[in-house]
C-alpha cells in the first residue's frame, strides 16, 4: 500500500497527536517568557501566576503524551517504527518538564538575579525558547513526510530545519558560557547557597535548548528509517 493513502486509512494522519502533543510542550516552553519577566522584576505575586499556567500546561502535556502512547497504531500499517515514534514523544516531553522544572525551581528560591546577569539570562531564555519553537516547526512537517513518502524536497526541507535548530542550540550553548562567566565573576559577592542555585538554573535553561534539539535528532532518525 502507498504510503501517502494511510492518512485516508487512519481517517487522520497517525502523526496528528504527536504534533499536538509538541504544540503543547512549546506552549510550557514559551510561558517561560512571562515568568522570567516577573522574575526579573521581582514581582512575584505575577510569578507564582506564570509558574501555575507553566504546571497547568505541563499536566495537559503529561495527559497527551499517555494518549499518544495508548493510541498510536501497533500494526503493520504505521509507515515507521512505533519505537522510534514513542521515543520521539518521550523527547518532546522533556521539554514540557524542563520548563516547569525552571519555573519551580526559581519560584522556590524566589530567586534574586543579579543585575550584570539580568538582560543575557533573559535573551538566554528566549533563545530556549526559540530552540523549541524550531522543534516544534519541524514536527509540524510530519504530515508532509507522510504524503511524500518520506522522499524528496520535504525530506530536504526537514533536514534545513534540523540544521537551523542545531544552529540555536549551539548559540544556547555559547551564550550559558559567557553567562556562567559573569556569574563566576561576582559570585564571591552573593550567598553561596543563591550561586549554586543560579547555577543549577542556567544548567536546566541550557537542557531546554538540548531536549529541544534532541527532538530534532530524534526526528532525523524517523526520516531515515
Amino acid at each position: 500500500m502507498p504510503l501517502n493513502s494511510l492518512g485516508s486509512l487512519f481517517g487522520k494522519s497517525p502523526f496528528e497527536p504527536i504534533q499536538e502533543h509538541m504544540k503543547q510542550a512549546q506552549a510550557c516552553a514559551a510561558a517561560l517568557k512571562p515568568f522570567i519577566d516577573a522574575v526579573l522584576a521581582d514581582d512575584w505575586e505575577r510569578a507564582e501566576k506564570a509558574q501555575q499556567i507553566i504546571v497547568d500546561l505541563e499536566n495537559e502535556a503529561d495527559k497527551l503524551k499517555k494518549q499518544v502512547r495508548l493510541q498510536l497504531p501497533n500494526n503493520l500499517f504505521l509507515p515507521v517504527p512505533r519505537a522510534d515514534l514513542l521515543d520521539l514523544v518521550s523527547m518532546q516531553d522533556r521539554i514540557a518538564n524542563c520548563s516547569k522544572d525552571i519555573a519551580g525551581l526559581m519560584l522556590g528560591r524566589k530567586m534574586q538575579i543579579p543585575a550584570p546577569l539580568a538582560t543575557a539570562l533573559s535573551e538566554y531564555v528566549e533563545l530556549a525558547i526559540a530552540t523549541s519553537a524550531q522543534a516544534m516547526k519541524a514536527i509540524e512537517e510530519l504530515d508532509e513526510l507522510l504524503e511524500t513518502g518520506f522522499r524528496g524536497r520535504e525530506v530536504s526541507l526537514v533536514e534545513t530545519m534540523i540544521e537551523e535548530l542545531d544552529r540555536l542550540e549551539h548559540s544556547a550553548d555559547k551564550l550559558q558560557i559567557d553567562i556562567r562567566g559573569a556569574l563566576y565573576v561576582i559570585e564571591k559577592d552573593l550567598p553561596p547557597v543563591d550561586v549554586m542555585f543560579m547555577y543549577q538554573t542556567i544548567t536546566l535553561i541550557g537542557e531546554l535548548s538540548d531536549k529541544s534539539q534532541k527532538v530534532g535528532s530524534r526526528l532525523q532518525i524517523v526520516i531515515a528509517r
